[in-house]
């Protein structure tokens, strides 16, 4: 489709916009310099390195493909790395026409110092913004990426830690904000989720609870409890995935800790309450091998759901996936009231599960 004038010249301020944003940052990384890193390596070369020592099986077919260079100049670059014994090519056993590429550890070496002085070279440089900045360069870079990739390279992986100072703050403040912004709840949810949390900090017993955060990039991404209800009896609280970390895994790892831990601090049953509305929650509970019990509805929180109470037995270690809950008793649950207990009969019914006391959190 052909431009107009106008749109001919915003599209000439948006190019002359991107050069200079290039010239300036291979300006601040220093890749002008001959050699990349003050190593007798170009970026090019550096690059190439990066791809062998992060595939288990790279070719040299594959390198070109994945960083669009040349073959013949690629070509190159491979056999100064075997001259050097950087390099080491090694028949594929399924065909003979192929060779794959594998770093000697004298080539690990070089590129693992040629690495560690990149992470430095790259600390130096945010370390001065402050923490808000450092997080608005991170994602302005990786919505570059989004925008210009076809195929934007792999997440970061996350890891897991315990909880330290200023993390818990963090728990109270991301519950409120995004279940206000994605489903409407009043400030009371956000009121809970801080009675949780000061009540875990009172009485934390490290031998029979634990708080999990999930990080990735340096940065907070998930959070989840569990905490004592009783000498046998486990209570899941708080899980909690950002948004711009879901689909990475974290919200499942997250649950299986926490069965884990219990199993073995010797719990005999995980509780939790939840809401229907929490899709994802939900599925991987039921995927882990949790049990819906009891509904309600209710609207502590404003909008009007359905509060749900599911529950773990630690002593089944089937690992099959669990069988839908049968006769699940439900609730109206007017603000204020609380849930009516099942009768008697369908309670203690062997098709139906025990319907407890509705749990919050």
């Amino acid at each position: 489709m052909a431009l107009d004038q106008s749109d001919s010249r915003m599209l000439g301020k948006r190019v002359h916009a991107v050069r200079r944003f290039n010239r300036f940052y291979t300006r601040q990384i220093g890749l002008l310099n001959e050699g990349h890193l003050a190593s007798p390596f170009s970026l090019t070369e550096v690059r190439v390195l990066y791809e062998i020592a992060h595939r288990e099986r790279a070719t040299a077919s594959d390198l070109a493909d994945e960083l669009r260079i040349d073959p013949g100049y690629l070509s190159r670059i491979l056999q100064r790395f075997e001259h050097d014994r950087l390099l080491e090519r090694r028949k594929s056993a399924t065909d003979g026409r192929q060779s794959h590429l594998a770093l000697t550890a004298r080539g690990r070496r070089d590129f693992e110092a040629l690495d560690a002085r990149s992470n430095r070279e790259i600390a130096a440089l945010v370390r001065p913004l402050r923490t808000a900045d450092q997080r608005q360069l991170v994602g302005a870079m990786r919505t570059v990426e989004a925008l210009l990739a076809a195929r934007p390279e792999p997440e970061t992986a996350y890891r897991l830690r315990p909880h330290k100072p200023g993390d818990l703050g963090w728990v109270v403040h991301r519950h409120g904000a995004l279940y206000s912004a994605e489903y409407g709840w009043t400030d009371l949810f956000e009121g809970l989720v801080a009675g949780i949390v000061a009540h875990f900090v009172e009485h934390f017993d490290p031998e029979r609870e634990r708080c999990w955060i999930a990080e990735r990039d340096g940065e907070i991404v998930g959070s989840i409890f569990l905490v004592k209800k009783s000498r046998t009896v486990a209570k899941l609280r708080l899980l909690y995935v950002e948004p711009s970390a879901r689909g990475l895994g974290i919200g499942k790892r997250l649950v299986e800790e926490c069965v884990a831990f219990a199993r073995r601090a010797g719990y005999r049953k995980i509780t939790l309450w939840t809401n229907s509305l929490l899709h994802a929650a939900r599925h991987i509970y039921q995927t882990v091998g949790f049990v819906l019990v009891y509904e309600e509805r209710h609207r502590h929180f404003g909008p009007e759901t359905t509060g749900q109470t599911w529950e773990l037995d630690l002593r089944d270690r089937s690992g099959g996936a669990p069988a839908p809950a049968q006769g699940v008793a439900v609730s109206s649950g007017r603000r204020g009231s609380r849930p009516r207990t099942p009768p008697r009969s369908r309670r203690r019914s062997r098709s139906t599960p025990r319907a407890p006391r509705r749990s919050r959190g």
